[in-house]
């Protein structure tokens, strides 16, 4: 980050914090971003381990788990624009092995799966209601991609009056910049960005708690 984007960004310098109950979100973690001969491979390893790590800890702390695939008909249409933008979702076509689980990352039989058609986890699901229902002030997203359905996922969380914490280890995206961009304005204008380490030390305060 240059001295000059630090300095013009200055002006967005508010931090939101933990609420009094969270819940914890893995974003499309699917086949796709994993397998070396799909052409959506992201090389985001690194990213579900962490992601893996922190779900350790928010199950021991006893927090809502999260999980979001993406899954549309035969034809598509159910995507509308976003499957016409970006044909490469064709990838995630019902019965499309590129739209099941990685190795590791089997949800829980009580564990919550909300599948959806847009980038946004909020976007013509059931997750407000759920949060609401469930007492929830905080989402702990993580995730991919960073530009993409993280990004939409923040803001609408914002939108919906939660407080948006983005887990900046356990999200990936296919590049580098775009990834470290979406980090720096989500931090600046919708959320708290924040390292695995940080978010697992608030995780470890509520297992003694639990």
């Amino acid at each position: 980050m240059t001295e000059d984007l630090q300095d013009n960004y200055s002006l967005y310098d508010g931090k939101l914090g933990f609420g009094e109950h969270s819940a914890l979100i893995l974003v499309d973690f699917v086949q796709a971003y994993f397998d070396k001969s799909c052409e959506m491979y992201a090389a985001v390893e690194n990213e579900l381990s962490s992601a893996l790590r922190i779900r350790e800890l928010a199950r021991e702390a006893g927090i809502k788990v999260i999980y979001t695939n993406v899954v549309y008909q035969q034809d598509g249409h159910d995507g509308g624009v976003f499957f016409k933008k970006a044909p490469v979702l064709k990838n995630f076509v019902v019965g499309n092995p590129m739209g099941n689980w990685p190795e590791g990352l089997q949800p829980a039989s009580d564990e919550i799966v909300i599948s959806k058609q847009y980038p946004s986890a909020f976007f013509g699901t059931k997750l407000a209601s759920m949060l609401i229902e469930e007492g929830v002030d905080t989402l702990i997203i993580t995730g991919v991609t960073t530009s993409g359905c993280i990004r939409a996922t923040c803001v609408d969380a914002m939108c919906n009056g939660f407080i948006p914490i983005v887990v900046a280890d356990a999200c990936g995206d296919r590049h580098a910049e775009p990834h470290e961009a979406n980090l720096f304005d989500m931090n600046a204008k919708y959320a708290d960005v924040i390292s695995e380490t940080h978010v697992c030390e608030y995780l470890n305060s509520l297992v003694k708690e639990h």
